[in-house]
């Protein structure tokens, strides 16, 4: 692959030394073709076109190039105002166990690859389970600290996620961070500290909401440590809030997502589209519903979660609660739905309430993560999204509350599954990923608040990116704020993966115009890329490595 860059920003020095070749280092490849000398190449940057004005030019220039350049600004700002910024999601395992920043040298050819690229910045998890690692209240930012320096030498933003839930046993987790040791012991001493389903599986991903408000960590409340770790990054990193890193995504349970862990990937406990199962059964979360039950005169209610609710890998109508016509529409029913995606809230409640009054005026945007569960969506029941906790029905929106407490916080409500199409799932399971994102588009509009994407699974095809770009682009203002690509590796960086985002990135930039770069650079392009047979990539005189 070649890869021409035409910024002001960027020229690529033809004589890198090898220790930057080093394969063990560094995964990939991108190479810069040759420029011959009788070529005349301009050097062109559309970010400082776009904030060109005539008091900059030259006495020498004409009127009519200052007229131009005004039209040109104005132009250029309507575009803006469509703009959908991408960022990229950085490896899971970018820090170290160590707590140092893994492959710096590789990171570094990465990150100018994406700068090149026209990428607004990268996400990465600050995974709780590395920082605090060596005990309560002992932060290691070290690793991070050298990745935001990096960041900020290429002229990118970065979104930091505070991750406060396990790493492992998730589709797409490629490697393994667990809770912090000192968690894990406290767990192994009072297992009901985390979620718990029916049959007494424990889920050590996340500790449960029920003891959000008790001194469980040597002292602490949960909601206290996360609060801490909070205001400890704050403090470390005071001086790139609002400049360099431009978001932070509150983690508020499994996968950094608010939602119960219903649908565990791990040692084949469910397997898509299974309905999943209620976790409420940590001695918390029974203490809560029994004492909700009494509050209204139904103690036998409170005896536990619904008891023909099924099984992880059940269809809805195998069961009574979730058919057609079943429990989840009775009295009963609405009750205990009401309660257990009320907790949900409450709990997102407690840590976004936290996080506003630690990053408040930092000039870090707050967002927060909600999964996209299509699956069983065309049934009237919507299991699986109940047993997550979205008390989403064919009789009730289950997404507006949540975008209003994101709104009472100024939070982003960030959401998955944007490159999903109906028509590419299977029958058999219900989905419906379009319909569920034009439903939480609607809420975020009708709750005033910003609505940023993700994709659920890798997408390298155009099909994938097209369907991004349909969601990005709306006249109705329920578009997209901004948009996080899953995920950084190697196999981005290959051939048509690589000029397949590029070309994504460029019509994101342009409010979802979808086009195909050219083929050969011939005016005034911001950015060119061409291919080559891989038996020409040894005449390259240049070989960056990503």
């Amino acid at each position: 692959m070649t890869l021409t860059l035409r910024s002001s920003n960027y020229f690529t020095n033809l004589r890198q030394p090898k220790s930057l070749r080093n394969s063990e280092d560094l995964p990939g490849l991108i190479c810069f073709a040759r420029i011959k000398p009788s070529c005349c190449i301009r050097a062109f940057n559309p970010i400082q076109a776009a904030h060109f004005t005539p008091e900059k030019t030259s006495s020498t220039e004409t009127s009519r190039n200052e007229r131009w350049e005004k039209l040109h600004e104005l132009a250029a700002h309507h575009t803006n105002d469509k703009r959908v910024p991408v960022f990229v999601m950085l490896p899971l395992d970018t820090v170290t166990v160590g707590g140092s920043l893994s492959k710096p040298r590789a990171m570094n050819a990465s990150l100018m690859a994406l700068k090149s690229a026209g990428v607004e910045g990268i996400m990465v998890d600050a995974w709780w389970g590395l920082v605090e690692k060596d005990g309560p209240l002992r932060y290691n930012w070290d690793g991070y600290a050298e990745l935001v320096q990096m960041v900020q030498k290429h002229g990118l933003k970065l979104q930091v996620v505070m991750s406060f839930h396990q790493c492992g046993g998730n589709v797409g987790d490629s490697c393994s961070i667990p809770l912090p040791p000192w968690v894990l012991e406290e767990i192994s001493k009072n297992p009901d500290l985390v979620y718990t389903d029916k049959s007494g599986r424990r889920n050590p991903e996340y500790i449960s909401l029920g003891c959000d408000s008790l001194p469980v960590l040597q002292g602490r409340t949960p909601i206290q440590a996360y609060s801490d770790y909070m205001r400890s990054f704050r403090d470390r990193f005071k001086d790139y809030l609002g400049n360099v890193i431009v978001e932070i995504q509150v983690g508020m349970g499994p996968c950094g997502e608010l939602r119960y862990p219903s649908y565990p990937g791990s040692n084949g406990t469910w397997r898509f589209p299974g309905i999943g199962e209620f976790q409420c059964y940590d001695k918390y979360m029974k203490a809560s519903l029994q004492a909700a039950a009494e509050a209204i005169g139904q103690r036998e209610w409170g005896n536990g979660g619904p008891h023909d609710s099924g099984h992880y890998n059940q269809f809805p109508e195998d069961t009574g609660f979730f058919r057609r016509e079943g429990t989840w529409n009775t009295k009963y029913g609405e009750f205990f739905l009401e309660w257990y995606s009320g907790k949900l809230l409450e709990h997102g409640d407690r840590i976004l309430e936290s996080a506003e009054g630690i990053f408040q005026g930092t000039g870090a945007k707050l967002s927060g993560k909600v999964a996209g569960v299509h699956w069983h969506y065309k049934t009237r029941s919507h299991a699986a999204e109940l047993t997550a906790g979205y008390y989403n029905t064919r009789n009730r929106d289950g997404y507006l509350p949540i975008a209003r407490l994101f709104a009472k916080h100024g939070v982003v409500f960030n959401f998955t599954c944007m490159e999903m199409k109906d028509g590419e799932q299977p029958e058999h399971a219900g989905c419906s990923p379009e319909g569920l994102v034009q439903q939480v588009k609607i809420a975020t509009q009708t709750a005033r608040i910003e609505l940023a994407g993700e994709n659920a699974l890798e997408i390298y095809d155009a099909s994938g990116y097209a369907q991004v770009l349909a969601t990005s682009n709306s006249h109705s203002g329920s578009g997209l704020s901004a948009f996080t690509y899953l995920r950084m590796n190697k196999k981005l960086f290959d051939g048509d993966n690589w000029r397949h985002l590029v070309e994504f990135v460029k019509s994101m930039s342009e409010g979802g115009t979808s086009h195909r770069l050219p083929a050969s650079d011939s005016s005034r392009t911001d950015l060119y890329v061409g291919f080559i047979r891989e038996k020409n990539v040894q005449k390259l005189k240049e070989k960056a490595l990503v």
